[in-house]
């Protein structure tokens, strides 16, 4: 997973850096496939935004978050894409059985 980060009215330190690289990590334990995520930090007046691109195989997820630091910004950004992979997830697995298999009703 390639992390790309960029701030807007806010110098990027390795320790903000840092800290995007570990919560981000969380989403590859739901789904493994996630390629390439594009976040963008702002600082606006009192108020911090947080929002990320994630480009998964099969779909393009968006996420932002405001808060007044940015790490808690950061956090609900992580749990809002950590939902969004999950149900992304859900809709591309196939929950149907494999339908008239040939010897499934075979009595001995």
């Amino acid at each position: 997973m390639k992390i790309d980060i960029t701030g807007h009215h806010v110098d990027v330190t390795n320790a903000l850096r840092d800290y995007v690289d570990e919560k981000f990590q969380r989403l590859e334990r739901h789904f493994d496939h996630v390629v390439d995520v594009h976040v963008i930090l702002t600082v606006e007046k009192k108020t911090r935004k947080a929002e990320a691109t994630l480009v998964v195989s099969g779909a393009r997820l968006f996420a932002e978050s405001t808060a007044s630091e940015m790490y808690a910004a950061i956090d609900l950004l992580v749990d809002k894409l950590d939902r969004q992979v999950v149900k992304h997830k859900e809709k591309r697995s196939d929950h149907h059985p494999e339908q008239g298999r040939v010897g499934d009703n075979l009595e001995p």
